[in-house]
């Protein structure tokens, strides 16, 4: 998939609050600090799209961007920072919530790990809570440069692992670096096949 064109469209704090054009949504989420606004950058090709931060916690907010005027990426607060208030942490949780169990047009989430890291129970807790409620989600490898390929390829086949144990099958499953750009063809090229799909349902 080319990407042609992609703007911020708007920020909101719920699903009954976001933009009033009804459009595809590719939702990407992960722990604070995972590298997500970078990917986001990374695969729309504008380097400041999405803003990036080394705080952890900068996403506050519910961020649309529109792609090729045809379908949404939305950048969803992280989860799992501790170093904020109670209040403010049940505020985030309550919106991630609100959007990825009602938003009707969100396709897909991109839930985005660590590639360095064993699964924390956080991220193995928000992942069986989506198996649960039946929502349609991929797992996206962060930060891929990081290791050497045969770290990279034991870590991310450990992490899978940790993943069987509760799923009889895994859903697609992408390694990703900002800083060589790997993965990005994968993740568009996924995403124009659920496009493609959206059209021949209609």
């Amino acid at each position: 998939m080319k990407i042609a064109e992609a703007k911020f469209v708007a920020s909101c704090s719920s699903v009954a609050d976001k933009p009033k054009l009804a459009l595809p949504e590719f939702a990407f989420i992960g722990r604070s600090n995972v590298g997500k606004s970078s990917l986001i950058n990374c695969l729309t090709g504008c380097k400041g799209l999405a803003h990036t931060s080394a705080k952890p916690g900068k996403t506050l907010s519910i961020n649309h961007f529109i792609v090729n005027d045809s379908w949404y990426i939305v950048d969803l607060p992280g989860y799992g920072y501790a170093r904020v208030s109670k209040d403010t942490r049940a505020k985030i949780e309550g919106m991630i919530d609100d959007y990825v169990l009602n938003s009707p047009d969100m396709m897909l989430l991109f839930v985005l790990l660590d590639s360095r890291h064993d699964l924390l129970k956080n991220d193995l807790d928000f992942l069986i809570k989506l198996g649960n409620e039946g929502v349609p989600f991929s797992i996206v490898f962060t930060k891929c440069d990081k290791l050497g390929k045969v770290a990279l390829a034991a870590q991310v086949e450990k992490n899978k692992q940790a993943l069987l144990e509760y799923w009889e099958t895994l859903p697609p499953v992408f390694t990703t670096s900002t800083l060589d750009g790997s993965g990005r063809e994968d993740i568009l090229d996924y995403i124009d096949e659920v496009l493609k799909n959206i059209k021949k349902q209609q």
